[in-house]
């Protein structure tokens, strides 16, 4: 059960928090494009995820939080920010919370104090842990520095549907090593890629390098879980 106190973030401060963050990370220009727009969307989901378990005047809103937040968000000119978008956004922080090595500049310009960035420097860790031991070894996990600078929030949104941990850090390390887009992450998906490396007995024909070292990793963790419960 959470020890975490109820704070005075009410539903305005949630939707000012937002627009702050949108603001700051859509101001930034060229290269910095996708990661601003990564971590734009990020923080939106930190925002929405803590507002949901300690805001001071959640109740109020009950399950219409997410049509009133799209709704309020949208008058402001936010783009993006539908109600879909919004649930994703929350998906993303709380499947990626280790975004938060990689973001410590723009976010602590974002949250204004240091206070609320240990605050949120402290959940992720937690969360980060709490991935690792319910599913991965750290070996399999990639770091938020690389996930932030070699993909895109488009690419972000495909991984997120795929609901199997492994799986989708496979696709994560493929995606990164080839340099794919979306579109072909969508293809190598959708043709059962990680299905097909993972039963084909031609691993040396099929597979890559970095899946058969995956493979190889995945391996030695699902033996060492497996003694643990013995």
């Amino acid at each position: 059960m959470s020890t975490e106190k109820k704070t005075n973030l009410t539903f305005a401060e949630l939707v000012s928090s937002i627009r702050q963050a949108h603001d700051l990370f859509s101001a930034q220009a060229s290269k910095a494009v996708n990661i601003s727009l990564t971590l734009r969307n990020w923080a939106i989901g930190y925002y929405i995820e803590r507002y949901e378990r300690l805001g001071v005047d959640r109740a109020k809103y009950g399950e219409r939080l997410m049509d009133d937040l799209s709704e309020t968000l949208g008058k402001l000119g936010l783009s993006r920010c539908d109600r879909r978008e919004l649930y994703r956004y929350r998906q993303f922080y709380l499947t990626y919370p280790q975004i938060v090595e990689a973001a410590a500049p723009q976010l602590t310009a974002v949250l204004q104090n240091k206070k609320q960035w240990q605050l949120l420097t402290v959940k992720s860790k937690q969360n980060i842990a709490g991935s690792i031991v319910e599913s991965l070894t750290p070996q399999l996990t990639n770091s938020g520095q690389t996930l932030l600078s070699r993909l895109s929030f488009t690419h972000f949104a495909e991984l997120l549907e795929i609901q199997d941990s492994l799986k989708r850090v496979f696709y994560e390390v493929e995606c990164i090593r080839g340099n794919w887009s979306v579109r072909e992450l969508k293809r190598q998906i959708a043709t059962l890629y990680y299905e097909r490396t993972g039963l084909s007995r031609n691993k040396k024909k099929l597979a890559t390098p970095c899946a058969l070292r995956f493979t190889f990793l995945y391996g030695h963790a699902t033996l060492r879980l497996r003694r643990s419960r013995f």
